[in-house]
């Protein structure tokens, strides 16, 4: 498969940004560094790329009710202008992915996956989809450029791009309006880092200007592009799963401590029967955040033990800017995961003392 540049490559490459291949494209893992950049984003503002993600379109009288049968929210519940984070499961009860739904109109949806899984999402979606669909069905991932403002003043650097009132608008609405001039943007008040912030759907040809319109907007409060790195660190002291590390088509939402967004009254919808079935039998493991107290860099993979017994594993770890520890998350066995339970995690053969803590990790997260 051919590796894609974003439409906001160029401003990569000036910026000095190491650069690596993630999910099919050219992204930034950092500019000047991962703790710089995931501090700035905590103490100020930082503008991401996150074209790589997957959107796709659905409209007609029909969307609502496919998407309700392929995710486990309710999307009947989504009112115009609003986002919904939901999930698709497999008739087993695995999760095929984690996304987005955003309801822009009476009967057009946008939903918004994971740049690792926007294949094979696309693929579930369409041979699931019904024959003689009154929707249209149209994935335009490769024609949109993501752009996200995060940080506790991206407020005030929106809000001088654009003469739409951002104050009363809450988390998890989305609306359409002009932005650095240009008419009919559609954005979002969302964000995987525990901040405020904005993410905007552009078209490829007006990605550069708005990104400098941005970072012009955003001097007075030292805004800087911030890569995968600080992305990745940012979601995990919030104890946001990232697919393919703390969710999988393994996992099933009840372990991931996802229950709020699965609907079983709503009716039936793909992988519902296998989650009733998970539900009444009880679950072994579920997925905890940790911190270590001693020092340490947890990673994935790496065993959790109790006393002799390997009772779990790390789905995700890093050194936390925030807190200048470190930190996880991790599925273990159900009776040790209360908070404050104690256990120990393997770091190259020698056990560290690690806690179970109350999520999220990191409590000075600014979104509304």
């Amino acid at each position: 498969m051919s590796v894609v540049r974003t439409p906001f490559y160029e401003r990569h490459i000036e910026a000095g940004a190491r650069i690596v291949d993630f999910a099919g494209y050219r992204m930034p893992m950092f500019y000047k560094g991962i703790v710089p950049e995931h501090l700035r984003v905590r103490q100020s503002a930082g503008i991401f790329d996150l074209s790589h993600m997957g959107e796709f379109f659905l409209e007609g009288k029909g969307a609502m009710e496919f998407i309700s049968s392929m995710t486990t929210n309710d999307p009947s519940k989504v009112e115009i202008g609003q986002c919904q984070y939901s999930a698709m499961c497999y008739p087993h009860g695995g999760i095929v992915d984690d996304l987005l739904v955003y309801r822009l109109g009476e009967i057009e949806w946008m939903l918004v996956v994971n740049a690792s899984n926007l294949e094979k999402d696309w693929d579930w979606l369409n041979s699931h989809k019904p024959s003689g669909a009154d929707f249209s069905f149209e994935n335009r991932s490769a024609n949109i450029g993501l752009l996200a403002i995060q940080g506790p003043q991206a407020q005030r650097i929106m809000q001088k791009l654009t003469d739409y009132n951002l104050e009363p608008m809450g988390f998890y609405r989305n609306a359409r309006a002009t932005v650095g001039g240009h008419q009919n943007v559609l954005f979002s008040r969302t964000g995987y880092t525990g901040e405020d912030g904005f993410e905007l759907y552009l078209d490829p040809d007006i990605c550069l200007d708005l990104w400098d319109k941005v970072v012009k907007a955003g001097a007075e409060f030292d805004i800087e592009p911030i890569g995968l790195g600080a992305r990745d660190s940012l979601r995990l002291e919030m104890k946001y799963a990232l697919y393919g590390n703390d969710i999988d088509q393994d996992t099933n939402p009840w372990e991931a401590n996802l229950g709020w967004i699965v609907k079983l009254e709503k009716g039936d919808f793909m992988g519902r029967d296998a989650l009733i079935d998970a539900k009444t039998k009880g679950i072994g493991r579920k997925l905890i955040c940790f911190k270590l107290a001693e020092r340490g860099f947890p990673r994935h993979g790496y065993p959790i033990v109790s006393g002799s017994e390997e009772v779990g594993v790390v789905t995700s770890g890093t050194h936390s800017p925030s807190l200048d520890m470190g930190i996880g998350m991790a599925y273990i066995k159900s009776d040790l995961a209360k908070v404050g339970t104690e256990f120990q995690v393997m770091i190259r053969d020698h056990p560290v003392k690690a806690v179970v803590e109350q999520p999220p990790l990191y409590k000075g997260g600014s979104h509304k």
